[in-house]
């Protein structure tokens, strides 16, 4: 099964890829459902029920209006932000649903949007369950799907067949590779950088011009958000009073463009990552990097490359990203991309692993100091937990988001400026210790706001 660079970067809507966008596509393709089966127009209304991590944070995620806006037909790559709100109190004024953009049908919160906090389907920890109703109440239709993490979601049949990656691709592609040393191996004998080897294989699905206009598109919309973050005032929605920092930072930093302060860099770094993530928790336009919670890491990494590498070019940030790519397909396929399942780790360190990789490509790096900088990324944050405060993607998730763009520009750094490559610790060990520090970690630290911050700091 093959997966795309544009199965890792995907354009979509904040606050989580797992939380918001993983269910609104889930919601999206039942009620497409429905139309393609010929029941639609029977259907008097729908049930959602929400299961695990999904049920303990969804709230705090945007999750019950992100269903909304999937029944509705919205895609969360282009629905207007800004609907989405209106969009939920509507229905809940009106107690109506327009169904696939078609059917009015009944929508009554309390009993048909439902939060099942201690139950989990077996599975995956973000499950949700959709039932279709006629006017009689007899069922018409039903489906499950695990939201899986960076908005990939699997259907309950596609489970059953024993294909519970999601959104893969069946397609034989050139240069298949399953774990590091694999890739290693085909750069060896192929003579090819990872950025060309992942290139090659999307070739299968796109032309050159459409894979450079899509890696184009990505990168324009990290900028944007960025630009946007910088713009942004006022405290973030959710409760939690957490303002946002971005513009007094930026207005700061360009106050003072002509510093000596040797660490200035860094301080941009972290601009460009708080205005990201205070996108994202505001519910705006983000790319999912490899989830939208880490969604600041590789913008801020890759906005360094621009402004601070001498010689950075558009050439450069397709590299960058088909680099990272590659990293975040490694994960995806032998860990996973979930916070519910690997905790932070599985998010914020990912997100830094990719970005020391692409950043270590651009720097010159060779295919092995390109593997032993996502290894350092990782390496050091192993055991990292997710644990938001009022199940919000804002604390300590935005700040954190700064740290792991400060140890990716460092991870690279010291495999390519100060390294050959040759090191103790292969990166296919990191991630299976990555995935078995998640599997021995305590639920409550697993995106369920039971433990850590989230019950330690008082959320008010």
């Amino acid at each position: 099964m093959a997966l795309s660079v544009f199965d890792l970067f995907k354009i979509g809507i904040g606050p989580s890829s797992s939380h918001t966008v993983g269910p609104m596509w889930a919601a999206l393709r039942f009620a497409q459902s429905l139309q393609k089966s010929g029941v639609l127009e029977q259907t008097e209304r729908v049930c959602v029920h929400l299961y695990g991590s999904l049920a303990l944070t969804g709230r705090g995620h945007g999750t019950d209006r992100a269903i909304l806006a999937g029944l509705s037909g919205e895609r969360p790559d282009t629905i207007d932000p800004d609907i989405i709100e209106p969009l939920f109190v509507r229905a809940r004024a009106r107690h109506r649903l327009r169904l696939a953009g078609r059917r009015e049908v009944a929508f009554r919160e309390a009993t048909d949007l439902l939060f099942h906090e201690d139950e989990s389907l077996p599975y995956h920890p973000n499950a949700m369950r959709f039932t279709a109703y006629d006017p009689s109440n007899l069922e018409l239709a039903e489906a499950a799907f695990y939201s899986v993490g960076g908005g990939f979601v699997v259907g309950e049949e596609a489970v059953a067949a024993g294909h519970g990656a999601g959104n893969e691709r069946p397609e034989v592609v050139p240069h298949d590779f399953h774990s590091a040393n694999e890739l290693l191996a085909l750069g060896r004998r192929t003579g090819l950088c990872i950025a060309d080897l992942v290139r090659a294989n999307e070739a299968v699905w796109r032309s050159e011009n459409d894979l450079e206009a899509g890696l184009d598109g990505i990168w324009t919309t990290m900028e944007a958000c960025i630009e946007r973050g910088c713009r942004g005032e006022g405290e973030l929605p959710g409760g939690l009073h957490v303002r946002r920092r971005a513009g007094q930072l930026y207005r700061t930093l360009q106050s003072q463009s002509a510093t000596t302060d040797p660490l200035a860099a860094l301080d941009w770094v972290s601009l460009f990552a708080l205005a990201v993530n205070e996108e994202n928790a505001a519910g705006g336009r983000v790319v999912t990097a490899p989830t939208n919670g880490a969604a600041g890491v590789i913008p801020a990494v890759l906005a360094y490359y621009r402004r601070f590498v001498p010689g950075a070019d558009a050439d450069g940030v397709r590299n960058f990203l088909l680099t990272a790519a590659a990293i975040g397909m490694l994960y995806k396929r032998n860990a996973s991309l979930s916070a519910a399942e690997m905790g932070c780790q599985g998010e914020v360190g990912v997100a830094c692993s990719m970005a020391a990789a692409g950043l270590a490509a651009v720097l010159g790096g060779s295919n092995e100091q390109i593997e032993n900088a996502a290894e350092i990324g990782m390496e050091h944050n192993l055991g990292l937990t997710c644990d938001p405060i009022a199940g919000l993607v804002q604390v300590p998730c935005i700040e954190r988001n700064t740290m792991g763009a400060v140890k990716a520009i460092n991870a690279a750094r010291l495999a390519v400026l100060h390294g050959d490559g040759s090191h103790r610790v292969p990166l296919d060990r990191v991630i299976e210790t990555m995935r078995q520090t998640g599997v021995d970690m305590k639920d409550k630290y697993k995106e369920t706001s039971r433990g850590g911050l989230a019950v330690n700091v008082v959320n008010c």
